[in-house]
């Protein structure tokens, strides 16, 4: 039994949506920041940096959300989320790297910094359904949890983001996405400045 650690809305929503793509069994357990239970001793047992996602799959503890992906991809191939060709991966590390060292700390530093990221992200995806390729990939479920959360955090104008809004829209039809955004949803965010329209 895989088990995922999660706080609702957090970068523990990519694993999340890719464990509901896969289709394997799971079991989650839910964190509240805000009372502080990614501090407490028996989660720093598990996660000494308190932080999610943590995901324990065969008695291995897995944390960082590209690392999470990139596991569960590679141990569950029928999915598709991560094709065979070397060249192919390499690029959807890639956009996973883009996504972890220039999109997420932008974020992290305000709405100027952010637009300016998206940007790139938004020419990066120019012409293309999705990140790599004609399928979906553990690069779009990473891309699309950050924008997400951009997205209910700060006040874009989503007109200058056409491929970025059209990208969230095709993520957002997948049955996936949607039981996942409905079991959190219904777990509560606690997020700051997280605002759902």
């Amino acid at each position: 039994m895989l088990t995922l650690y999660l706080a609702p809305g957090s970068s523990s929503m990519a694993p999340h949506i890719a464990l509901h793509e896969i289709g394997a069994p799971f079991e989650i357990r839910p964190l509240s920041f805000a009372r502080g239970e990614q501090r407490e001793p028996a989660y720093l047992a598990i996660n000494p940096e308190g932080k999610v996602p943590t995901l324990i799959a065969q008695d291995m503890v897995l944390t960082e959300v590209a690392a999470i992906l990139f596991y569960l991809a590679r141990r569950f191939p029928a999915a598709g989320l991560l094709p065979d060709d070397p060249a192919a991966q390499a690029r959807i590390l890639s956009w996973m790297s883009f996504i972890a060292a220039t999109i997420h700390p932008a974020f992290m530093a305000g709405r100027e910094r952010t637009e300016a990221a998206l940007g790139h992200a938004e020419r990066r995806l120019d012409g293309r359904d999705w990140a790599e390729g004609e399928q979906m990939t553990i690069a779009d479920i990473h891309l699309f949890r950050l924008f997400w959360r951009v997205r209910h955090t700060h006040d874009l104008s989503l007109d200058a983001l056409p491929c970025l809004t059209a990208h969230y829209d095709r993520m957002m039809d997948r049955p996936a996405v949607r039981k996942t955004c409905e079991v959190e949803q219904a777990l509560g965010y606690e997020l700051r400045g997280l605002r759902l329209r």
